[in-house]
């Protein structure tokens, strides 16, 4: 893959660092791509905002840093505020939908949106969200092998979650790949004004 810069944010609780270490095994160690992954947390390690950061790519990376992300996924309105305008131009932005309100967002910018919390829900567990998330990135990205990602699911939950997390992966899954289908949303959202739209 060439190289990509990911940023994924939300509240402590909501499972953001996990997300980043399945996408990160998965392309690293079941793709066999390189990847690597740094974290930040807000005040409190749960409720405040935090984020973590993953660089992908098929050569070794020389900076493991993200600068300005090619994706950014956004699962609480305070890391929306916080990391949700510093996509680079042209960027995905993907969005818990019920937990998110988007504004004054560059034309160009691809909105993607999942009702993360409310798929969890109907599987019993709203812990799932994060990797219903994963589910959805792996769909709307195609920068991971949507079965390497399956397998860093699988391994990086304990046995009695395996296959709570593996049907909360597909359901996000597969409404990333009708949502690809439909295109990007940001005009249609009633969450989402474009900044030209507010002026």
């Amino acid at each position: 893959m060439p190289l990509t810069e990911i940023r994924i944010a939300g509240f402590g609780g909501q499972g953001v660092i996990l997300s980043a270490q399945v996408l990160g095994k998965a392309a690293s160690i079941y793709q066999g791509d390189y990847a690597t992954m740094t974290q930040n947390f807000g005040p409190e390690a749960r409720g405040g905002a935090c984020s973590a950061q993953l660089v992908l790519s098929d050569k070794p990376v020389l900076y493991p840093y993200v600068t300005q992300p090619d994706v950014v996924v956004i699962m609480s309105q305070e890391a929306y505020v916080k990391f949700g305008h510093d996509l680079k131009s042209g960027g995905t932005l993907l969005i818990e939908r019920d937990l998110v309100r988007v504004t004054d967002l560059p034309a160009d910018t691809r909105v993607y949106s999942i009702p993360a919390t409310r798929l969890a829900e109907e599987l019993g567990k709203r812990m799932v969200l994060n990797i219903v998330m994963v589910g959805f990135f792996t769909a709307i990205t195609d920068a991971i092998d949507p079965e390497a990602v399956r397998e860093a699911v699988a391994d990086s939950v304990p046995a009695s979650f395996r296959d709570l997390n593996l049907k909360a992966f597909n359901k996000g899954y597969d409404y990333g790949k009708a949502a690809l289908a439909a295109g990007p949303e940001a005009a249609e959202l009633d969450q989402v004004v474009l900044s030209q739209e507010a002026q």
